[in-house]
């Protein structure tokens, strides 16, 4: 019986032990999509508690509490952080089999050393422990991401977003590339008009200049995308329940941005042209400056009206939806390419059942001009754990080039989050090496060894380029 977490965790064979330790462990990380917060990495803060960097935000761990029967005082409410911590100690035994409880004690294991089991017999020791250790300068925010040999960050930043912190961070010298990445999901969304008037509003604040009609709100979103390109930023993102591609004419569009300026309802059509016809533009201009652009598709969110209410969102209420992805998304994708504007694309896929699609859906837009050009992209959300990696893994493998693909990324917005690197290497090694093994790949570590090192680091080093950014 092997010990829980061991060195060999998740490693099957003797093979991909080999792969992982001789090829893999070592690498650093690129971590080109994550939500983590550029002010606490520009101040490099120390947390407080283990409670304030482990739970704040965190909705994983939220909706394990509340499915525990937790009160949502213990979560997002005002109990103390100790007791906050008891509560998630009290649910931990509970989520065996959730990649949580890997999560957790592989991150109490790498930045803390700590090899016990998290319970409510362990809980004060564990969080006196690491709370102490937390207000040393080894702990300060910038140590934590260097302790896991982190080269490159990319947030998730948007239009408006003043990127003073990445400023600072940039003067100051820190080791590790922090770059903004431009998402501009409040720029299109036409559902809610009252809303989207008052971002308008608030972008002409920033620009400086009165936006009138459809074309002066398309030259202030460009004045921002420029900016972001002067700040570093080579990377754009969407959140998107689905693709967005009707027809539609210029007449059309510029009409319903007078409606949108006026606050009056749209129809639901109307709605998506608008949408349509932004995502068109930001495509266009990402082509223009040679930048990745990354769809995240799928998420069907705030379920909850109630709790969307009382707490907000991004707090636990989203869930995997079953939109119709496929001609939509082909319908963008063939336009763009017949038009020589598709630049390096990422799809990532929230509904597992939909995998096969993106993968071809990949292959279908590749031109030969770039290895791996369009990427299906890995497990997303909650398709990040064992299960949902092998299915992106072997669904890759059987449509593309597995041998490509630019690897991991935490989409995280937890300072202790980058083991997700670690544990998506070791799924990787162990899937090559059983292989190996049951005499399905040839026993050449040499050249199996560096499609490891190529997919969890040297494709992502050469796809985005991040090099060049000055």
């Amino acid at each position: 019986m092997k010990a829980f977490l061991d060195e060999d965790f998740l490693l099957d064979t003797k093979t991909a032990r080999r792969l992982y330790h001789d090829y893999a462990a070592g690498l650093p990380i690129i971590d080109y999509h994550c939500h983590l917060p550029p002010d606490q990495i520009a101040s490099d803060i120390n947390f407080e508690n283990l409670t304030r960097v482990w739970l704040y935000g965190d909705h994983y761990k939220w909706r394990a509490m509340r499915a525990n029967g937790i009160n949502e005082a213990y979560i997002t409410g005002d109990k103390t952080d100790r007791e906050k911590f008891e509560a998630w100690a009290a649910t931990v035994p509970y989520t065996l089999r959730n990649p949580l409880y890997h999560w957790t004690h592989l991150e109490l294991q790498r930045y803390f050393d700590i090899h016990d089991i998290l319970s409510p017999q362990t809980a004060k020791k564990i969080y006196d422990e690491c709370t102490e250790k937390l207000q040393s300068p080894e702990y300060s925010v910038k140590n934590i991401i260097k302790n896991r040999n982190v080269e490159v960050i990319c947030t998730t930043d948007d239009p408006v977003d003043s990127l003073a912190h990445h400023q600072k961070i940039k003067k100051e010298g820190y080791s590790v590339k922090v770059l903004p990445a431009f998402r501009p999901d409040k720029a299109m969304q036409a559902d809610n008009v009252e809303t989207l008037s008052r971002y308008i509003h608030q972008l002409e604040t920033i620009i400086g200049t009165d936006i009138c009609d459809f074309d002066t709100y398309l030259e202030a979103l460009k004045q921002r995308h420029h900016y972001f390109a002067a700040n570093g930023c080579c990377i754009s993102d969407h959140g998107l329940e689905q693709f967005y591609s009707a027809n539609y004419t210029e007449q059309e569009i510029r009409t319903i941005f007078l409606k949108i300026l006026a606050e009056k309802e749209l129809a639901h059509d109307e709605a998506v042209k608008f949408k349509s016809a932004m995502l068109y533009h930001f495509a266009v201009w990402d082509h223009e400056k040679d930048w990745t652009q990354q769809y995240h598709l799928g998420a069907l969110r705030n379920n909850n009206t109630r709790a969307l209410t009382e707490i907000g969102p991004d707090t636990g209420f989203d869930s995997i939806g079953d939109f119709a992805q496929g001609r939509s998304l082909s319908k963008f994708l063939n336009r763009m390419q017949a038009e020589n504007k598709l630049t390096k694309t990422i799809l990532y896929n929230l509904n597992p059942g939909d995998n096969e699609l993106f993968a071809t859906m990949a292959g279908n837009f590749n031109d030969g001009s770039i290895a791996g050009k369009m990427q299906f992209g890995s497990a997303w959300w909650f398709l990040d754990q064992k299960d949902g990696m092998i299915k992106q893994l072997n669904a890759l493998s059987n449509m593309g080039l597995l041998s490509r693909m630019v690897g991991m990324l935490t989409d995280s917005r937890s300072f202790l989050s980058f083991p997700r690197h670690e544990y998506f290497r070791r799924i990787l090694c162990n899937l090559l090496g059983n292989d190996i093994e049951n005499g399905e790949l040839p026993n050449d570590l040499e050249w199996t060894g560096k499609i490891v090192q190529d997919i969890s680091y040297y494709n992502a080093k050469k796809y985005f380029g991040f090099d060049q950014v000055k």
